[in-house]
């Protein structure tokens, strides 16, 4: 099992893969600067190959997880199973063509041999936090979102652990935007059960999303942090780093050295995070 954190600048999206399978988490892709869709493509084209996309899991409606470039190179040409979501609309220019997408492609697949099935996810609508039926090789274990604590896109997010299956696999936690006031129910409510190997840090680094109580559950080995560089709001915060440092092995972030990606994989005795750059696709060896 591997994660790929690819350096989109301020946004989000990774590739988990497992065997031979594939999950896409998020499709941020910043629509100002075209080497960044070359470079995206060219990602997935080398870490796709030989794999079966099985999902595309989009953590929330903000264009910096969700994005209509991103979304439409997914479903068009790497046809996965499904696609999951938040039970929650944002009513932005952004998220209505993604749902236009998706209705589209939904359409199109509908009378063929691969339909789309469309997941929208929240906990307080599901007979079990634990999802069935999506994957050969990975465990979902959702945490969020839930009714009462969705007072903001931010807190709508899907909080996920995706576990791959097998001795070669290990727990990523899958975090969007959620911020301290959704952990604090989070991690009453779940505890323990949020240990992870790896976390996907919440709400790019931000301080108001590093929650101390849930980060000492979580206990993560490694932090995968998607920033862009020289970012507006300053993320990663410095005491998002230090609070990270303080639970986990290893901190690593897409804004570090002018822009990379990061490939975080089971090397000869623990995890293994290489920092990829941006610019040179085809030296990632994916």
């Amino acid at each position: 099992m591997n994660v790929i954190t690819a350096g989109v600048g301020q946004g989000a999206l990774a590739i988990v893969r497992h065997a031979n399978e594939a999950i896409i988490v998020d499709s941020r892709i910043p629509p100002s600067d075209d080497k960044t869709v070359a470079f995206v493509k060219e990602l997935f084209a080398i870490s796709l190959k030989g794999h079966n996309v099985r999902g595309l899991i989009l953590t929330g409606f903000d264009d910096d997880h969700c994005d209509i470039v991103g979304t439409s190179i997914v479903l068009r040409k790497y046809r996965p199973d499904w696609v999951m979501y938040p039970t929650y609309y944002k009513d932005t220019k952004e998220a209505k063509g993604v749902f236009a997408l998706i209705d589209e492609e939904e359409r199109l697949r509908r009378a063929t041999s691969s339909p789309l099935t469309r997941l929208s996810v929240r906990l307080d609508r599901l007979s079990s936090r634990i999802l069935t039926g999506l994957s050969d090789n990975f465990d979902f274990e959702l945490f969020s979102p839930h009714l009462e604590d969705m007072d903001c896109s931010n807190n709508c997010s899907i909080v996920l652990k995706l576990t791959g299956r097998g001795p070669r696999g290990f727990s990523y936690l899958i975090t969007g935007d959620t911020e301290n006031p959704r952990w604090d129910t989070i991690n009453r409510l779940f505890g323990r059960a949020l240990k992870s190997h790896v976390l996907a840090a919440p709400h790019h680094g931000s301080k108001n999303a590093t929650h101390p109580a849930a980060l000492l559950n979580i206990s993560p080995h490694t932090v995968l942090i998607s920033a862009g560089v020289d970012n507006q709001y300053g993320h990663p915060d410095p005491a998002a780093l230090r609070a990270y440092s303080r639970v986990a092995k290893y901190v690593f972030s897409t804004n570090m050295e002018g822009g990379v990606s990061l490939l975080t994989q089971i090397g000869k005795t623990e995890l293994t995070t290489t920092l990829v750059q941006c610019t040179a696709p085809e030296t990632a060896q994916v």
